[in-house]
Protein backbone atom coordinates (compact mmCIF):
# COMPACT_ATOMS: atom_id res chain seq x y z
CA UNK A 1 0.00 0.00 0.00
CA UNK A 2 1.23 3.54 -0.55
CA UNK A 3 1.71 5.97 2.49
CA UNK A 4 -1.15 8.19 2.83
CA UNK A 5 0.94 11.35 3.33
CA UNK A 6 1.35 11.37 -0.26
CA UNK A 7 -0.74 14.28 -1.61
CA UNK A 8 -2.61 12.19 -4.74
CA UNK A 9 -2.25 15.12 -6.70
CA UNK A 10 1.41 15.18 -6.78
CA UNK A 11 4.22 14.12 -9.03
CA UNK A 12 5.94 11.79 -6.14
CA UNK A 13 2.49 10.04 -5.80
CA UNK A 14 2.50 9.08 -9.45
CA UNK A 15 5.93 8.61 -9.80
CA UNK A 16 5.61 5.79 -7.08
CA UNK A 17 2.33 4.25 -8.71
CA UNK A 18 4.37 4.13 -11.87
CA UNK A 19 7.69 2.50 -10.14
CA UNK A 20 5.16 -0.09 -9.02
CA UNK A 21 3.74 -0.57 -12.23
CA UNK A 22 7.28 -0.86 -13.45
CA UNK A 23 8.44 -3.07 -11.17
CA UNK A 24 5.96 -5.70 -12.70
CA UNK A 25 6.31 -5.53 -15.77
CA UNK A 26 10.01 -6.54 -15.05
CA UNK A 27 8.64 -9.37 -13.13
CA UNK A 28 7.03 -10.85 -16.31
CA UNK A 29 3.19 -8.92 -15.77
CA UNK A 30 2.06 -6.95 -19.06
CA UNK A 31 1.59 -2.91 -18.70
CA UNK A 32 -2.33 -2.80 -18.66
CA UNK A 33 -2.06 -5.62 -16.22
CA UNK A 34 0.05 -3.66 -14.17
CA UNK A 35 -1.36 -0.47 -13.91
CA UNK A 36 -4.48 -2.33 -13.25
CA UNK A 37 -3.14 -3.70 -10.07
CA UNK A 38 -1.63 -0.27 -8.87
CA UNK A 39 -4.72 1.42 -9.55
CA UNK A 40 -6.67 -1.26 -7.14
CA UNK A 41 -4.05 -0.18 -4.22
CA UNK A 42 -3.39 3.32 -4.67
CA UNK A 43 -6.91 4.24 -5.57
CA UNK A 44 -5.73 7.18 -7.59
CA UNK A 45 -7.65 10.24 -8.47
CA UNK A 46 -8.26 9.99 -12.82
CA UNK A 47 -6.42 13.20 -13.04
CA UNK A 48 -3.26 11.23 -10.61
CA UNK A 49 -4.30 7.72 -12.66
CA UNK A 50 -3.54 9.53 -15.88
CA UNK A 51 -0.02 10.30 -14.59
CA UNK A 52 0.86 7.19 -13.30
CA UNK A 53 -0.08 5.72 -16.74
CA UNK A 54 1.70 8.18 -18.66
CA UNK A 55 4.65 8.05 -16.52
CA UNK A 56 4.56 3.84 -17.06
CA UNK A 57 4.25 4.10 -20.35
CA UNK A 58 6.93 6.82 -21.28
CA UNK A 59 9.23 4.62 -19.20
CA UNK A 60 8.64 1.26 -21.11
CA UNK A 61 9.88 4.00 -24.30
CA UNK A 62 12.74 5.33 -22.73
CA UNK A 63 13.63 1.70 -20.59
CA UNK A 64 16.84 0.87 -22.47
CA UNK A 65 18.23 3.96 -22.23
CA UNK A 66 17.45 4.41 -18.49
CA UNK A 67 19.05 1.37 -17.42
CA UNK A 68 22.39 2.03 -19.23
CA UNK A 69 22.34 4.94 -17.47
CA UNK A 70 21.62 3.37 -14.11
CA UNK A 71 24.71 0.80 -14.59
CA UNK A 72 26.33 3.68 -14.79
CA UNK A 73 25.62 5.97 -12.43
CA UNK A 74 24.52 3.10 -9.09
CA UNK A 75 27.59 1.30 -7.92
CA UNK A 76 25.47 -1.77 -7.72
CA UNK A 77 21.78 -2.74 -9.35
CA UNK A 78 18.93 -0.10 -7.12
CA UNK A 79 17.37 -3.21 -5.43
CA UNK A 80 14.07 -3.94 -4.54
CA UNK A 81 12.27 -3.91 -8.01
CA UNK A 82 10.72 -0.72 -6.81
CA UNK A 83 13.84 1.34 -6.36
CA UNK A 84 15.11 -0.13 -9.68
CA UNK A 85 11.21 1.66 -10.91
CA UNK A 86 11.25 4.90 -9.41
CA UNK A 87 14.57 5.48 -10.51
CA UNK A 88 14.34 4.64 -14.37
CA UNK A 89 10.79 6.39 -14.20
CA UNK A 90 12.71 9.57 -12.97
CA UNK A 91 15.24 9.56 -15.28
CA UNK A 92 12.59 8.71 -18.49
CA UNK A 93 10.99 11.81 -17.42
CA UNK A 94 13.97 13.81 -17.68
CA UNK A 95 15.70 12.37 -20.65
CA UNK A 96 15.31 14.30 -24.21
CA UNK A 97 11.88 14.26 -26.07
CA UNK A 98 10.85 15.32 -29.21
CA UNK A 99 7.92 17.06 -26.87
CA UNK A 100 7.44 19.31 -24.34
CA UNK A 101 9.00 18.04 -21.26
CA UNK A 102 6.10 17.54 -18.65
CA UNK A 103 7.67 18.49 -15.46
CA UNK A 104 10.66 20.61 -14.72
CA UNK A 105 14.10 18.70 -14.05
CA UNK A 106 14.46 19.67 -10.12
CA UNK A 107 11.10 19.57 -9.64
CA UNK A 108 11.37 15.47 -10.54
CA UNK A 109 14.19 15.06 -8.50
CA UNK A 110 12.71 16.60 -5.65
CA UNK A 111 9.35 14.43 -5.79
CA UNK A 112 11.40 11.42 -6.51
CA UNK A 113 12.88 11.12 -3.34
CA UNK A 114 9.75 12.51 -1.82
CA UNK A 115 8.64 8.89 -3.21
CA UNK A 116 11.38 7.42 -2.19
CA UNK A 117 11.10 8.69 1.82
CA UNK A 118 7.50 8.00 1.87
CA UNK A 119 8.24 4.08 1.22
CA UNK A 120 8.86 1.83 3.57
CA UNK A 121 10.37 -0.59 1.34
CA UNK A 122 12.89 2.06 0.07
CA UNK A 123 13.06 4.87 2.27
CA UNK A 124 16.38 3.73 3.19
CA UNK A 125 17.82 4.91 -0.15
CA UNK A 126 16.23 8.16 -0.28
CA UNK A 127 19.81 9.48 -0.23
CA UNK A 128 20.83 7.15 -3.16
CA UNK A 129 17.89 8.26 -5.69
CA UNK A 130 18.86 12.01 -4.75
CA UNK A 131 22.47 11.68 -5.46
CA UNK A 132 22.12 9.35 -8.69
CA UNK A 133 19.61 11.50 -9.78
CA UNK A 134 21.43 14.63 -9.47
CA UNK A 135 24.54 13.51 -11.33
CA UNK A 136 22.67 12.67 -13.99
CA UNK A 137 21.56 16.48 -14.11
CA UNK A 138 25.35 17.40 -13.93
CA UNK A 139 27.16 15.42 -15.96
CA UNK A 140 23.87 13.90 -18.61
CA UNK A 141 26.19 15.02 -21.70
CA UNK A 142 29.12 12.73 -21.18
CA UNK A 143 26.75 10.04 -19.76
CA UNK A 144 24.44 10.21 -22.74
CA UNK A 145 27.59 9.98 -24.86
CA UNK A 146 29.19 7.21 -23.02
CA UNK A 147 25.88 4.80 -23.34
CA UNK A 148 25.39 5.73 -27.01
CA UNK A 149 27.60 3.09 -28.70
CA UNK A 150 24.86 0.34 -26.67
CA UNK A 151 22.50 -1.03 -28.75
CA UNK A 152 19.77 -0.93 -26.41
CA UNK A 153 20.45 2.38 -24.97
CA UNK A 154 20.54 4.13 -28.45
CA UNK A 155 16.98 2.50 -29.72
CA UNK A 156 14.95 1.82 -26.61
CA UNK A 157 14.69 -2.14 -27.80
CA UNK A 158 16.65 -5.58 -26.41
CA UNK A 159 19.58 -6.43 -28.96
CA UNK A 160 17.82 -9.15 -30.42
CA UNK A 161 14.91 -7.27 -31.25
CA UNK A 162 17.37 -4.60 -33.23
CA UNK A 163 19.00 -7.44 -34.95
CA UNK A 164 15.68 -8.92 -36.10
CA UNK A 165 14.19 -6.42 -37.25
CA UNK A 166 17.75 -5.38 -38.95
CA UNK A 167 17.56 -8.47 -40.66
CA UNK A 168 14.01 -8.40 -41.58
CA UNK A 169 14.01 -5.30 -42.89
CA UNK A 170 17.78 -4.17 -44.04
CA UNK A 171 16.91 -0.54 -45.81
CA UNK A 172 14.18 0.63 -43.31
CA UNK A 173 14.69 -0.95 -39.80
CA UNK A 174 15.56 3.11 -38.53
CA UNK A 175 12.14 4.00 -39.53
CA UNK A 176 10.89 0.72 -38.30
CA UNK A 177 12.34 0.94 -35.12
CA UNK A 178 11.84 4.90 -34.46
CA UNK A 179 7.71 4.28 -34.96
CA UNK A 180 7.91 2.28 -32.40
CA UNK A 181 9.00 5.12 -30.03
CA UNK A 182 6.99 7.55 -30.76
CA UNK A 183 3.59 8.01 -28.98
CA UNK A 184 0.39 6.62 -30.81
CA UNK A 185 -2.05 8.71 -32.23
CA UNK A 186 -5.84 8.65 -31.31
CA UNK A 187 -7.52 7.23 -34.77
CA UNK A 188 -11.10 6.46 -34.96
CA UNK A 189 -13.59 4.73 -37.23
CA UNK A 190 -16.23 6.33 -38.87
CA UNK A 191 -19.66 4.05 -38.20
CA UNK A 192 -20.70 3.98 -41.93
CA UNK A 193 -24.53 3.08 -40.20
CA UNK A 194 -24.75 6.26 -38.01
CA UNK A 195 -22.80 9.04 -40.20
CA UNK A 196 -19.55 9.52 -42.73
CA UNK A 197 -16.21 10.62 -42.47
CA UNK A 198 -16.97 14.19 -44.00
CA UNK A 199 -19.80 15.08 -42.02
CA UNK A 200 -17.73 13.99 -38.73
CA UNK A 201 -14.75 15.75 -39.68
CA UNK A 202 -17.17 18.86 -39.91
CA UNK A 203 -18.68 17.74 -36.37
CA UNK A 204 -15.56 17.96 -34.85
CA UNK A 205 -14.33 21.13 -36.49
CA UNK A 206 -17.54 22.80 -34.89
CA UNK A 207 -16.26 21.56 -31.53
CA UNK A 208 -12.96 23.08 -32.59
CA UNK A 209 -11.50 19.54 -32.07
CA UNK A 210 -8.37 19.14 -34.44
CA UNK A 211 -8.50 15.93 -36.86
CA UNK A 212 -7.51 14.44 -40.73
CA UNK A 213 -8.62 11.95 -42.69
CA UNK A 214 -6.53 8.60 -42.67
CA UNK A 215 -8.76 6.60 -44.83
CA UNK A 216 -12.27 5.92 -45.54
CA UNK A 217 -13.42 5.10 -42.26
CA UNK A 218 -10.42 6.44 -40.51
CA UNK A 219 -9.93 10.03 -38.51
CA UNK A 220 -6.51 10.88 -36.68
CA UNK A 221 -7.32 13.55 -33.57
CA UNK A 222 -4.39 15.46 -33.46
CA UNK A 223 -4.82 15.75 -30.39
CA UNK A 224 -5.52 12.36 -27.86
CA UNK A 225 -8.74 13.11 -25.88
CA UNK A 226 -10.24 11.17 -23.36
CA UNK A 227 -12.85 8.50 -24.66
CA UNK A 228 -15.82 10.53 -22.92
CA UNK A 229 -14.96 13.59 -24.51
CA UNK A 230 -14.79 12.12 -28.29
CA UNK A 231 -18.13 13.17 -30.00
CA UNK A 232 -20.48 10.73 -30.44
CA UNK A 233 -18.60 7.81 -28.94
CA UNK A 234 -21.38 7.15 -26.17
CA UNK A 235 -23.77 6.95 -29.24
CA UNK A 236 -21.76 4.42 -31.09
CA UNK A 237 -20.66 6.86 -34.24
CA UNK A 238 -17.38 6.08 -34.19
CA UNK A 239 -14.96 3.51 -32.36
CA UNK A 240 -11.49 4.16 -31.83
CA UNK A 241 -9.38 2.13 -34.21
CA UNK A 242 -5.92 1.88 -35.69
CA UNK A 243 -5.96 3.11 -39.49
CA UNK A 244 -4.32 -0.60 -40.36
CA UNK A 245 -6.58 -2.61 -38.90
CA UNK A 246 -9.48 -1.06 -40.32
CA UNK A 247 -8.17 -2.18 -43.76
CA UNK A 248 -9.98 -5.74 -42.31
CA UNK A 249 -13.36 -5.58 -42.46
CA UNK A 250 -13.50 -4.43 -46.33
CA UNK A 251 -11.06 -6.97 -47.74
CA UNK A 252 -13.42 -9.79 -46.31
CA UNK A 253 -16.19 -8.11 -48.61
CA UNK A 254 -19.37 -9.34 -46.60
CA UNK A 255 -22.65 -9.00 -48.16
CA UNK A 256 -26.23 -9.32 -46.92
CA UNK A 257 -26.94 -12.54 -45.26
CA UNK A 258 -23.55 -14.01 -45.48
CA UNK A 259 -22.06 -16.14 -42.04
CA UNK A 260 -19.13 -14.77 -40.81
CA UNK A 261 -16.84 -16.27 -38.24
CA UNK A 262 -14.51 -13.71 -36.28
CA UNK A 263 -11.97 -15.83 -34.90
CA UNK A 264 -9.77 -14.79 -31.64
CA UNK A 265 -12.15 -11.63 -31.90
CA UNK A 266 -11.73 -9.92 -28.59
CA UNK A 267 -11.93 -6.86 -28.17
CA UNK A 268 -14.17 -6.60 -30.58
CA UNK A 269 -12.68 -3.49 -33.13
CA UNK A 270 -13.01 -5.88 -36.19
CA UNK A 271 -16.60 -7.31 -35.26
CA UNK A 272 -18.29 -3.85 -34.90
CA UNK A 273 -16.44 -3.05 -38.09
CA UNK A 274 -17.94 -6.59 -40.01
CA UNK A 275 -20.78 -5.84 -38.83
CA UNK A 276 -21.10 -1.94 -39.69
CA UNK A 277 -20.44 -2.81 -43.32
CA UNK A 278 -23.67 -5.33 -43.70
CA UNK A 279 -26.39 -7.39 -42.19
CA UNK A 280 -24.30 -10.47 -41.78
CA UNK A 281 -25.00 -13.69 -39.36
CA UNK A 282 -22.03 -12.70 -37.30
CA UNK A 283 -20.14 -15.57 -34.67
CA UNK A 284 -17.89 -13.80 -32.62
CA UNK A 285 -15.32 -16.40 -30.97
CA UNK A 286 -12.73 -16.00 -28.48
CA UNK A 287 -11.06 -18.23 -25.66
CA UNK A 288 -11.98 -15.94 -22.55
CA UNK A 289 -14.92 -15.42 -20.92
CA UNK A 290 -13.82 -11.81 -19.82
CA UNK A 291 -12.74 -10.65 -23.40
CA UNK A 292 -16.06 -12.09 -24.59
CA UNK A 293 -17.38 -9.25 -22.06
CA UNK A 294 -15.32 -6.43 -24.18
CA UNK A 295 -17.05 -7.52 -27.07
CA UNK A 296 -20.32 -7.44 -25.55
CA UNK A 297 -19.81 -4.05 -24.21
CA UNK A 298 -18.47 -2.41 -27.84
CA UNK A 299 -21.43 -4.57 -29.65
CA UNK A 300 -24.22 -2.81 -27.20
CA UNK A 301 -22.91 0.70 -27.55
CA UNK A 302 -22.85 0.21 -31.45
CA UNK A 303 -25.96 -1.43 -31.29
CA UNK A 304 -25.49 -3.95 -32.76
CA UNK A 305 -25.49 -8.37 -32.54
CA UNK A 306 -23.06 -11.00 -33.09
CA UNK A 307 -23.31 -14.58 -31.41
CA UNK A 308 -20.66 -14.41 -29.02
CA UNK A 309 -19.25 -17.97 -28.42
CA UNK A 310 -16.37 -19.16 -26.22
CA UNK A 311 -13.56 -21.50 -27.43
CA UNK A 312 -10.22 -22.50 -28.58
CA UNK A 313 -10.14 -21.41 -32.10
CA UNK A 314 -7.58 -24.32 -32.97
CA UNK A 315 -10.11 -26.43 -31.73
CA UNK A 316 -13.84 -27.49 -32.81
CA UNK A 317 -16.18 -28.33 -30.09
CA UNK A 318 -17.70 -24.72 -30.27
CA UNK A 319 -18.59 -25.12 -33.69
CA UNK A 320 -22.29 -26.39 -34.53
CA UNK A 321 -20.89 -27.69 -38.18
CA UNK A 322 -22.30 -25.19 -40.36
CA UNK A 323 -20.34 -23.80 -42.47
CA UNK A 324 -18.79 -19.77 -43.03
CA UNK A 325 -19.02 -18.04 -45.77
CA UNK A 326 -16.16 -15.22 -44.51
CA UNK A 327 -13.84 -15.93 -41.82
CA UNK A 328 -11.46 -13.30 -39.98
CA UNK A 329 -8.56 -14.85 -38.58
CA UNK A 330 -6.62 -12.34 -36.07
CA UNK A 331 -4.36 -14.79 -35.11
CA UNK A 332 -2.05 -15.15 -31.86
CA UNK A 333 0.92 -13.59 -32.43
CA UNK A 334 3.75 -11.46 -30.76
CA UNK A 335 2.79 -8.27 -31.39
CA UNK A 336 5.83 -6.57 -32.45
CA UNK A 337 3.82 -4.12 -35.25
CA UNK A 338 1.83 -2.22 -32.39
CA UNK A 339 5.03 -1.42 -30.05
CA UNK A 340 4.35 2.13 -29.90
CA UNK A 341 0.73 1.08 -28.58
CA UNK A 342 2.29 -1.59 -26.31
CA UNK A 343 5.79 -0.29 -25.69
CA UNK A 344 6.22 -3.21 -22.79
CA UNK A 345 5.90 -6.26 -25.45
CA UNK A 346 9.18 -5.24 -26.46
CA UNK A 347 10.18 -6.09 -22.89
CA UNK A 348 8.40 -9.12 -21.77
CA UNK A 349 9.18 -10.59 -25.35
CA UNK A 350 11.54 -13.10 -26.12
CA UNK A 351 13.27 -14.23 -29.35
CA UNK A 352 12.26 -17.62 -29.84
CA UNK A 353 8.31 -16.58 -29.17
CA UNK A 354 7.68 -16.19 -32.58
CA UNK A 355 8.31 -19.76 -33.57
CA UNK A 356 6.07 -21.00 -30.64
CA UNK A 357 3.57 -18.49 -31.74
CA UNK A 358 3.56 -19.34 -35.09
CA UNK A 359 3.21 -23.13 -34.49
CA UNK A 360 -0.15 -22.39 -32.81
CA UNK A 361 -1.53 -19.88 -35.54
CA UNK A 362 -0.94 -22.68 -37.95
CA UNK A 363 -2.69 -24.66 -35.83
CA UNK A 364 -5.80 -22.13 -36.21
CA UNK A 365 -5.57 -21.42 -39.43
CA UNK A 366 -5.71 -25.07 -40.72
CA UNK A 367 -8.98 -25.64 -38.32
CA UNK A 368 -10.56 -22.20 -39.84
CA UNK A 369 -9.96 -23.94 -42.98
CA UNK A 370 -11.79 -26.50 -42.71
CA UNK A 371 -15.20 -24.61 -41.77
CA UNK A 372 -14.66 -22.36 -44.76
CA UNK A 373 -17.99 -23.17 -47.44
CA UNK A 374 -16.34 -23.97 -50.92
CA UNK A 375 -15.64 -20.62 -52.66
CA UNK A 376 -15.39 -18.59 -49.23
CA UNK A 377 -12.93 -16.42 -48.50
CA UNK A 378 -10.37 -16.32 -45.50
CA UNK A 379 -8.37 -13.63 -44.47
CA UNK A 380 -5.32 -13.91 -42.47
CA UNK A 381 -4.52 -11.08 -39.94
CA UNK A 382 -1.47 -10.50 -37.85
CA UNK A 383 -0.20 -7.61 -35.78
CA UNK A 384 3.68 -8.93 -36.14
CA UNK A 385 6.57 -7.73 -38.21
CA UNK A 386 7.81 -11.14 -38.08
CA UNK A 387 8.38 -13.05 -41.61
CA UNK A 388 8.20 -16.63 -39.69
CA UNK A 389 4.43 -15.55 -38.54
CA UNK A 390 3.61 -13.26 -41.39
CA UNK A 391 5.15 -13.79 -45.11
CA UNK A 392 6.36 -17.18 -44.36
CA UNK A 393 2.86 -18.19 -42.38
CA UNK A 394 0.93 -17.21 -45.21
CA UNK A 395 2.67 -18.98 -47.91
CA UNK A 396 3.23 -22.18 -46.02
CA UNK A 397 -0.65 -22.50 -45.47
CA UNK A 398 -1.32 -21.56 -49.14
CA UNK A 399 1.29 -24.33 -49.82
CA UNK A 400 -0.93 -27.03 -47.20
CA UNK A 401 -4.36 -26.18 -48.07
CA UNK A 402 -4.05 -25.54 -51.85
CA UNK A 403 -6.04 -21.90 -51.30
CA UNK A 404 -5.95 -19.28 -53.61
CA UNK A 405 -4.32 -16.30 -52.47
CA UNK A 406 -5.85 -13.27 -53.30
CA UNK A 407 -4.85 -9.35 -54.35
CA UNK A 408 -4.34 -8.36 -49.95
CA UNK A 409 -1.50 -5.38 -48.44
CA UNK A 410 0.74 -8.05 -47.02
CA UNK A 411 3.34 -6.52 -44.55
CA UNK A 412 2.20 -2.80 -43.70
CA UNK A 413 4.99 -1.50 -41.97
CA UNK A 414 4.48 0.88 -38.97
CA UNK A 415 4.51 4.72 -40.07
CA UNK A 416 4.32 7.63 -38.17
CA UNK A 417 4.13 11.33 -39.78
CA UNK A 418 4.09 12.46 -43.46
CA UNK A 419 0.12 12.21 -43.54
CA UNK A 420 -0.18 8.38 -42.71
CA UNK A 421 -0.13 7.29 -39.23
CA UNK A 422 -0.46 3.05 -38.51
CA UNK A 423 0.37 0.14 -36.67
CA UNK A 424 2.47 -2.91 -38.40
CA UNK A 425 0.14 -5.36 -39.41
CA UNK A 426 -0.02 -8.15 -42.05
CA UNK A 427 -2.80 -9.32 -44.08
CA UNK A 428 -3.12 -12.33 -46.64
CA UNK A 429 -6.32 -13.46 -48.25
CA UNK A 430 -7.15 -16.38 -49.36
CA UNK A 431 -9.77 -18.03 -51.67
CA UNK A 432 -11.25 -21.77 -50.85
CA UNK A 433 -11.74 -23.89 -54.39
CA UNK A 434 -15.31 -24.34 -55.49
CA UNK A 435 -14.86 -28.02 -56.04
Amino acid sequence: MTNSSLKHDSLAFSLLGAARAVARVKAGTALPQALATVFDQFSPPPQARGAMQDIAYRTMRRLGQAEALLSTLASKPPSPAELHGLLCCALALMLPSDGDAPYEEFTVVDQAVTAASTDAAIAHAKGMVNAVLRRFLRERAGLLQQIGDQPAARWNYPKWWIDTVRQAYPSQWEGILNAGNSAPPLTLRINRRKTDRDAYLQSLAARDIAASPLGPFAVRLEKPVPVAQIPGFAEGMVSVQDAAAQLAAPLLDVQDGMRVLDACAAPGGKTGHLLEQADIDLVALDSDAQRLKRIDENLQRLQLNATLRQGDAAAGQWWDGQPFDRILADVPCTASGIVRRHPDIRWLRRKGDALQLATLSARILDNLWRMLRPNGKLLFVTCSLWPQESEMQAAAFAKRNGALRLQAPGQLLPVAGNGQDHDGLFYALFQKSGL
